[in-house]
C-alpha cells in the first residue's frame, strides 16, 4: 500500500527506491537512498516523460526533504 504524504504516494520498490507519484498514478520521479561514510542520503530524480529520461533534483540527509521535491 502507498505512503501518502499530501497529495503525493510513496510507493517502495525495494529496500532503497521509492517510486513518487500522484494519487492518480501519475509518476512524478524517485527516491533513492544510498550510503555513505557521513550516513544515508536520500537523492531525488525527476521523471521528464517527453524526454524519457531522469534529471536529478538534489541529495538530502532526510527522506521528507527529498519527497518535498516534488511538490
Amino acid at each position: 500500500m502507498p505512503a501518502l504524504v499530501d497529495s503525493i504516494a510513496l510507493v517502495e520498490l525495494g529496500d532503497a527506491l521509492w517510486r513518487v507519484t500522484r494519487p492518480d498514478g501519475d509518476v512524478l520521479g524517485y527516491v533513492e537512498s544510498f550510503p555513505t561514510a557521513a550516513g544515508t542520503r536520500y537523492r531525488a530524480k525527476r521523471m521528464l516523460a517527453s524526454q524519457r529520461r531522469f534529471v536529478p533534483i538534489g541529495e538530502f540527509w532526510v527522506m521528507n526533504d527529498a519527497v518535498d521535491c516534488f511538490r
